[in-house]
C-alpha cells in the first residue's frame, strides 16, 4: 500500500455531503445495471417529471403515476424500488440527513438493505462517497479486489474474504485504502503500470 500511495499521490476522495440518502439511493438504483450516459438520461426525464424541484421528495414520487415513471426509462422492477425507497423514507427505516449522521455503519447497512434492490454494496458507496465514513473496505467490489490483484501482483482474482482479512490492517482507515485500489484499477484500464 505504501508504494502505490507513492505512486498515487494524495488522496483526494471527496464526499458529497449535499444530497439526502433518499436521493443518493434513488440515484443508486437509477444506476444499477445500466451505463453511466443511459442512467444520466434517464434520471434528467425522471427528475423533469417534477418541475421546480431540484429533485423529487419521497411523497413526490409516491403520487407520481407509474407509467409517467416509466416513460421516463425506468424499468418495472427499478420502479417498485424507487417506490418501496420512497415509501420507507416516509416510515422512517431511511433515515434523514441528521439521524443517519448518529448512525453506525453497521447499523445504516442493516436499515438500508431493508429496501427492495438496495444491497449491502450500494450502501458501502453511500457511506464512502456521500457520508464520508473512513473505515469502509467494500470487499465485494469488482475494483477494490481488482485493484488488490494489481498492487498485490497477484496472478488470480482474490476472494472477498481474503482482501477482508488483508483488510483488517488497514483500520481505521479501510476507505482510502479503497480508493487507493480503484485508482490502481483505474490505472491499469488505461495502460499505465502499477511498479
Amino acid at each position: 500500500m505504501r508504494r502505490l500511495i507513492g505512486e498515487i499521490g494524495p488522496c483526494s476522495l471527496r464526499p458529497n455531503v449535499r444530497r439526502s440518502p433518499f436521493e443518493s439511493l434513488a440515484r443508486a438504483i437509477a444506476y444499477q445495471q445500466l451505463h453511466g450516459k443511459a442512467a444520466e438520461s434517464i434520471l434528467k426525464r425522471f427528475i423533469a417529471l417534477f418541475p421546480g424541484k431540484r429533485f423529487p421528495r419521497p411523497e413526490d414520487l409516491l403520487a407520481m403515476k407509474v407509467p409517467a415513471i416509466r416513460n421516463a426509462g425506468f424499468s418495472r422492477p427499478k420502479i417498485l424500488a424507487l417506490r418501496d425507497l420512497a415509501a420507507k423514507t416516509l416510515d422512517g427505516t431511511v433515515p434523514t440527513n441528521r439521524m443517519i449522521r448518529e448512525l453506525a455503519d453497521d447499523a445504516i447497512v442493516d436499515r438500508l438493505i431493508e429496501v427492495r434492490g438496495i444491497g449491502r454494496w450500494t450502501v458501502e458507496m453511500l457511506l464512502i462517497l456521500q457520508l464520508g465514513r473512513p473505515d469502509v473496505l467494500p470487499v465485494d467490489d469488482f475494483g477494490v479486489r481488482n485493484g488488490f490483484r494489481i498492487a498485490y501482483r497477484r496472478r488470480s482474482m482474490p476472494t472477498p474474504k481474503h482482501v477482508s482479512r488483508y483488510g483488517e490492517r488497514w483500520r481505521p482507515y479501510r476507505t482510502v485504502a479503497s480508493w487507493y485500489l480503484w485508482r490502481a484499477a483505474d490505472r491499469e484500464k488505461q495502460g499505465m503500470t502499477v511498479l
